[in-house]
């Protein structure tokens, strides 16, 4: 048999759109199968405007499953590093839409964590005690759903429901072969953990990458008003990158989880049901060019990672540039292979990324400019250090950046930390 795809337009309200997403796999009482508890996995990367999931659809959705008899409905998340969950789902409102609707926030960078294995890497990884015990031991008992927002990514061409389960990954342990490896790593993730069910939001859609600067959201996020769902993960994607403009086939994490057994990603095996042609679009994951011109990027010649080192660190320089006015002199190296002539004609401030490049140059740059000139983000897309390095250099204060009153964040920081927070959070105060 095919695998089904529901694709629904949400012109008569997000309830009934819901509805008839189910509709074709039973409605939402046979999905929830006399389950009485639900795991709703959401995007809340951070709280940049259109990078996360949007409250409205998870507070439908929580409503819809709680009437549907769930006894307990928990949204969780695990932002990005940088950043802590807690003041994600303040911020973005997704913490007041759950429980407004009756559901729990689950931070899952707070609390016991719990180590499980890469089939194919083969290396351990921690996540919460709750995914462990709830969603990997107690798999049967529970429903598992995945909620992701319809992205594009620089470095994984697309986010949505594989991509999504990268956040039951502690932040550490996200750094390791968050390389050209990447997309292995998510299709090992998902060997391990499979939802039940994806439903891709796709009220807006972004193009460009999966993290648009507020000053860039005129070209990069554009209004579509469509859900997509399905049982099959995989097929889902599938189509939600296809609605995308981007040939499924293409996304090498789909495709090594498609030939893992774990789903389809033909589209010529899957039946949509549902128009498509209205919400069809040609995007691209490639971020656009607006960078701040006084600073020079070095890159390695055998080695420089789109999906690590490079594209996060285009990112973050992006926008502090176009979302905060921020500029700077300074140099920033990535990858292996690094030019001796270029780094003998460095001077000024100079930002290391990566083990590649701090291994190559770092204790000559610093030998020769001193340690306070050079700094370092070791590992593979060390997004806490990167960030806390460039703010300094471009002056930018991190506590500014959270658009609530610093009390408020400390607050939140405070609840965390006592809750035993994993999260990789950079200095309050740039230094």
């Amino acid at each position: 048999m095919k695998s089904k795809v529901a694709v629904v337009g949400v012109e008569g309200g997000l309830e009934e759109a819901l509805v008839r997403l189910f509709r074709p796999f039973g409605g939402i009482p046979a999905v929830l199968a006399g389950r009485s508890r639900v795991f709703i996995k959401v995007n809340a990367i951070d709280f940049k405007p259109y990078c996360y999931t949007d409250p409205e659809v998870v507070r439908a959705l929580v409503g819809l499953f709680r009437d549907a008899g769930a006894r307990r409905v928990l949204v969780m998340d695990n932002c990005t590093q940088g950043n802590f969950t807690r003041l994600v789902f303040r911020v973005t409102g997704l913490a007041r839409a759950v429980r407004e609707a009756g559901g729990e926030p689950l931070y899952l960078d707070e609390g016991k964590q719990e180590r499980v294995m890469l089939p194919t890497l083969g290396y351990q990884v921690r996540v919460s005690r709750w995914v462990k015990r709830y969603l990997m031991d107690e798999r049967e008992e529970n429903l598992y759903l995945s909620l992701p927002k319809l992205k594009t990514h620089s470095m994984a061409t697309v986010t949505l429901g594989v991509k999504n389960q990268m956040g039951l990954l502690a932040h550490e342990d996200r750094m390791r072969d968050h390389n050209w490896k990447l997309h292995r790593k998510l299709a090992d993730i998902y060997a391990l953990i499979r939802p039940d069910f994806t439903v891709i939001e796709g009220l807006h859609a972004v193009n460009h990458g999966h993290y648009p600067p507020q000053g860039l959201a005129d070209r990069c996020v554009e209004e579509l008003g469509v859900l997509i769902g399905g049982d099959d993960t995989l097929a889902v994607d599938a189509v939600g990158a296809d609605l995308l403009g981007i040939d499924p086939l293409r996304v090498e994490h789909l495709r090594l989880a498609a030939e893992g057994g774990w789903g389809t990603i033909d589209l010529g095996e899957i039946e949509v049901v549902g128009e498509r042609e209205p919400f069809r679009r040609r995007f691209t994951p490639e971020l656009l060019p607006d960078l701040p011109p006084g600073v020079r990027l070095i890159k390695g010649r055998e080695r420089c990672c789109r999906e690590g080192c490079l594209l996060n660190t285009i990112m973050v320089l992006q926008t502090l540039h176009v979302d905060f006015g921020a500029d700077g002199d300074f140099s920033v190296c990535m990858g292996k292979g690094l030019d001796p002539g270029e780094l003998e004609g460095l001077g000024g401030r100079v930002l290391l990324v990566g083990d590649c490049a701090v291994e190559e140059a770092g204790e000559a740059l610093t030998a020769r400019l001193g340690k306070k000139m050079v700094r370092e983000a070791p590992g593979c897309n060390n997004l806490r250090d990167v960030l806390a390095a460039l703010a300094s250099f471009m002056r930018v204060d991190p506590v500014g950046m959270v658009p609530v009153p610093p009390w408020q964040s400390a607050w939140l920081l405070l609840q965390a930390r006592l809750h035993r927070t994993t999260a990789r959070i950079p200095p309050l105060v740039a230094r």
